[in-house]
């Protein structure tokens, strides 16, 4: 990631210890908040953590294990009012050397935790990676409920859950199958 605040967390593969964990804890403040809050979509983040270790796996490969924690501040989908989030989610990933080949119809099954591992591990890109995906979609404000809206044309009438468009459809069916 570039134009960062000094906010950097990079490591390289080749000075990570090869037999045991190597810690993290990244706590950013002030404008790396800020930052952030801007590359995952939010309007402010209150307070942020992301710490873990990644340990060696095998020969080559990584795996990550952390725990986010943050406070997510978001515009209600429906009022625009300030919508406040509290965020405290494991956060795994697997680095791996060689990438498993997957077939097209694979593709979709494929586990959403592994990850090619270059020279680098990009912690603040795991970060926001991770913060974007936990952030509720929808943001909507404590007590705030939509009403029921009816809408057809006038002297029509509405539908909703008793009437039955397609009872007329089995019947017909059933008709067609006592007739063949």
């Amino acid at each position: 990631m570039t134009d960062t605040p000094d906010l950097s967390l990079t490591l390289r593969v080749a000075d990570l210890a090869a037999r045991k964990p190597t810690e993290f804890d990244l706590v950013p403040t002030g404008p790396q908040l800020a930052w952030l809050a801007g590359q995952v979509g939010a309007d402010k983040l209150r307070k942020l953590r992301f710490a873990g270790q990644l340990v060696p796996q095998g020969g080559r490969d990584w795996h990550l294990s952390a725990r986010l924690g943050a406070t997510v501040v978001q515009p209600c989908v429906v009022s625009f009012a300030p919508v406040t989030t509290r965020i405290d989610e494991p956060v795994l990933r697997t680095f791996l050397a060689q990438m498993p080949a997957n077939s097209e119809a694979e593709v979709e099954l494929q586990d959403d935790s592994l990850e090619p591992l270059g020279s680098e591990i990009d912690l603040v890109a795991v970060l926001s990676e991770a913060l974007a995906l936990a952030m509720p979609l929808y943001p909507r404000a404590p007590g705030l409920a939509f009403a029921a809206a009816t809408y057809t044309e006038a002297g029509a009438q509405p539908l909703d859950d008793t009437i039955r468009p397609f009872a007329n459809l089995r019947a017909k069916i059933g008709e067609a199958e006592e007739n063949s």
